[in-house]
């Protein structure tokens, strides 16, 4: 072969080479953009469906109470179902707010034959407990055809026992506790404690009393017989409501109103609830509507919005934190 000839061939080996070279190049280019591409959707993916998931819940959620109120799902008379779970204190879901809001929707609606405040409360706000209790009265006087009866699950005591006491009646099961009628403030003292550390206690008030049981403080023997005075109060507040609402049925005692506490079955004997029973039992025995109709009130839908994203936003931070805390 000439030496043109070699020339020639390696020309053309060199071309190809380049060739496929491009042709790779382009190839990798491509896959790289759909790769890119699919990343970018999946990303939009999971943006979407974590900001259209609580929406839709919530919606669904909406729509379900939505309907229960209007009257869609159910049809005739019904029993009216009001719950006060938990510490009956603003802000919880035994607030006055929302159990009165419930209340008042119950007993508003015209199918309704009777009302039953499921009760399961360690009691809270003494101020709380006699809004609920002052409401439930006035709902009784407004639709005296409409009787409300009280149904105490685990627990009705302190003010939980305070609503419970405005009810029609009062059922329970035999392990139910119920009572604790009275009134506590809690406090503490750190005055030894900060002496053996050395620390000088500096406060200064606009108001003799304005340090009111300031744990660093020794205690004030005139701020101790105010305080006492104060809680004798509520505690006759108290009392006062519980024998209105329960009247000739109570078998008192000289530990009724001494903040303890009973089993249902000895709060039956007491006259500090009337018999046994659940809901459904209250709902079919008492007033003969077994179909049961929950109005417990329902959170507002822009707060339980944000409490929500609120929560996913910290979840993912929080996961996020501990993942660059990691040695890896």
């Amino acid at each position: 072969m000439t030496d043109s000839g070699n020339t020639e061939t390696n020309r053309s080996i060199k071309n190809t080479s380049e060739y496929e070279a491009i042709v790779q190049r382009l190839a990798f280019a491509a896959i790289n953009e759909q790769r890119r591409s699919r990343r970018w959707r999946i990303f939009f993916l999971i943006l979407t469906f974590l900001y259209l998931s609580p929406v839709l819940m919530l919606t669904l959620e909406l729509n379900d109470f939505d309907l229960l109120q209007t009257g869609k799902v159910h049809s005739g008379k019904h029993t009216a179902l009001v719950k006060m779970p938990g510490i009956i204190a603003g802000g919880e879901r035994a607030s006055a707010e929302n159990i009165m809001s419930g209340l008042l929707d119950a007993f508003e609606d015209k199918d309704t034959a009777g009302v039953i405040l499921e009760i399961n409360s360690p009691g809270g706000s003494p101020v709380q407990s006699a809004d609920i209790y002052n409401e439930i009265k006035r709902l009784r006087k407004k639709y005296p055809e409409i009787p409300l009866y009280a149904v105490v699950s685990d627990m009705a005591a302190s003010g939980g026992y305070f609503v419970a006491a405005a009810a029609d009646k009062i059922f329970v099961n035999k392990s139910s506790l119920v009572g604790s009628i009275g009134v506590r403030m809690d406090s503490f003292g750190l005055v030894g404690l900060i002496e053996k550390l050395g620390i000088e206690r500096r406060l200064l008030t606009a108001g003799e009393h304005k340090g009111l049981l300031d744990p660093f403080l020794p205690s004030n023997e005139l701020e101790k017989q105010h305080i006492q005075t104060m809680l004798n109060q509520v505690h006759q507040h108290f009392i006062s409501a519980v024998k209105e609402g329960r009247g000739e049925r109570l078998e008192e005692t000289p530990d009724m109103f001494s903040g303890l506490i009973w089993s249902g079955e000895e709060a039956i004997r007491l006259g500090l609830v009337d018999d046994y029973g659940s809901r459904e039992s209250v709902a079919r025995d008492i007033i003969k509507q077994e179909e049961i109709v929950d109005f417990t009130s329902k959170e507002l839908l822009l707060d339980r919005l944000a409490e929500r994203v609120g929560a996913s936003f910290a979840g993912v931070l929080s996961q996020r934190i501990v993942h660059n805390l990691n040695l890896y």
